[in-house]
């Protein structure tokens, strides 16, 4: 199996079976702690808290972005913070508090820039890794060079 797949059913496994196990714990030792319509009743209000949050995060994060492109500026910043408020409303579609807590951490404004970070840097990664273009120049792996138009050193004269 390649490294990928490795990954990928690492990825998987952590999503379809940890996870869900951790979600149950936490509801489990929430519900004794405070007892289950306590717990029931913080997860209904954690879910309207969650999609007000995303409603809010959401227009700010499309009305960021059409600004950055009607004045045609490269919405890099603004496409990263879409993301990260419909991947955190993902999260908050999921019941549980676990993924509750990751999906406001992701929608919340003052924590939104940490995981925008995270974000870029694992994209940049993945472009320069797919396409071999990155900070060293623009070599393809295996080949040495990317082919491409033969660069001409000149000066240009404007008659």
């Amino acid at each position: 199996m390649s490294r990928r797949g490795r990954r990928a059913a690492v990825l998987l496994i952590l999503a379809f079976v940890v996870m869900p196990i951790l979600e149950i714990y936490v509801l489990i030792q929430v519900g004794q702690a405070i007892g289950p319509w306590w717990t029931i009743l913080l997860l209904v209000l954690d879910s309207i808290i969650g999609a007000w949050l995303i409603k809010r995060e959401g227009r700010r994060a499309w009305q960021a972005l059409r600004e950055q492109v009607e004045t045609g500026r490269m919405p890099h910043k603004e496409l990263a913070d879409g993301a990260l408020v419909v991947l955190g409303g993902a999260f908050m579609l999921s019941p549980g508090f676990v993924t509750d807590a990751l999906g406001i951490l992701l929608i919340l404004p003052v924590t939104r820039p940490l995981f925008r970070g995270l974000l870029v840097a694992y994209a940049g990664r993945q472009v320069v890794r797919r396409t071999g273009f990155g900070p060293g120049g623009s070599t393809a792996p295996g080949n040495g060079t990317r082919p491409g138009p033969e660069v001409v050193q000149g000066e240009v004269v404007d008659d």
